[in-house]
């Protein structure tokens, strides 16, 4: 699943590629990706696109007031060209569910792989009419974001910090690599429970978070957008790597299997050397 990075990094492509070209078409492969019906998707047509927003893991391109908005949810992606096909979409038989068209010939299609089928486009007149973008926490990377509002977060929760990192109602675009990858580098469990963590710990989980998300930023910017999901991947340290070396102690990366994800690990820089449940239960094995 795209996360902050990647979509920060589609939208700065998409502010350097799209914004100042006009729509010229936009074509509905799946029904069911548009979640709105007012404005009709031709209401985008000879608009030019104004500029492009990340909100968490949304998509906001503003078409001369109008906003396309996407999240592009487990497997969606975005798939630019700078020449769109001649050809219009066959609904039901093209993993393109949305495609818009520019007056340069450039475009970009909205794909989605597989049969679980979770991308989501809105056309709203305001960005907090999307249900999700008005649920959505503080920014980590966000000016305003201080480690005082990050322990205010945590204070008193009884939740599991990979669960709360992960929560995009506590704080935007961070998912289930990203998480993995904090929790790394702040030497913690994914299990412990936000509400026990000592100033200390909040200090490094903060600094974790902010080095974290700041360097895949950084790692992802200028990159188009085909080349952003091996970039991802590349960059990781403990996510997707089960059974590689930790490279922090050379420790072997564990797992831990849920019914629909799974979470990596090491267990020497992050749980005391104690291996984790590999189970849907939210404890240390004894």
């Amino acid at each position: 699943m795209p996360e902050m990075p990647e979509v920060q990094a589609l939208v700065d492509f998409l502010t350097h590629r799209a914004v100042g070209r006009i729509v010229t078409d936009v074509e509905l492969g799946s029904v069911a990706v548009l979640k709105t019906f007012d404005p009709p998707p031709d209401a985008l047509l000879g608009r030019p696109v104004d500029g492009a927003q990340r909100h968490g893991k949304f998509v906001d391109l503003d078409v001369d007031g109008t906003h396309l908005v996407f999240h592009l949810a487990r497997a969606g992606w975005l798939r630019w060209s700078e020449a769109m096909p001649t050809s219009r979409i066959r609904p039901g038989r093209s993993p393109v569910a949305l495609r818009v068209r520019l007056d340069d010939g450039s475009g970009f299609d909205l794909t989605e792989a597989g049969t679980r089928k979770g991308l989501a486009a809105y056309l709203v007149s305001e960005v907090t009419q999307v249900p999700g973008v008005a649920a959505l926490g503080p920014d980590p990377l966000a000016a305003t974001f201080t480690r005082e509002e990050f322990a205010a977060i945590l204070e008193g929760r009884r939740t599991q910090i990979k669960g709360l990192l992960r929560d995009q109602k506590v704080l935007a675009g961070v998912g289930n690599a990203y998480s993995d990858e904090i929790l790394h580098a702040a030497r913690l469990s994914p299990f412990a429970l936000a509400a026990s963590l000592t100033s200390v710990q909040v200090d490094d989980l903060y600094a974790a978070m902010q080095q974290t998300l700041t360097q895949a930023v950084d790692a992802a910017s200028g990159k188009p957008a085909k080349e952003l999901k091996d970039a991802k991947r590349s960059g990781m340290r403990v996510h997707g790597r089960t059974g590689e070396p930790c490279p922090v102690c050379a420790d072997i990366v564990r797992e831990v299997r849920f019914a629909d994800s799974t979470l990596q690990y090491c267990a020497t820089c992050q749980t005391k050397g104690k291996p984790l449940a590999d189970r849907g239960m939210s404890r240390l094995l004894k």
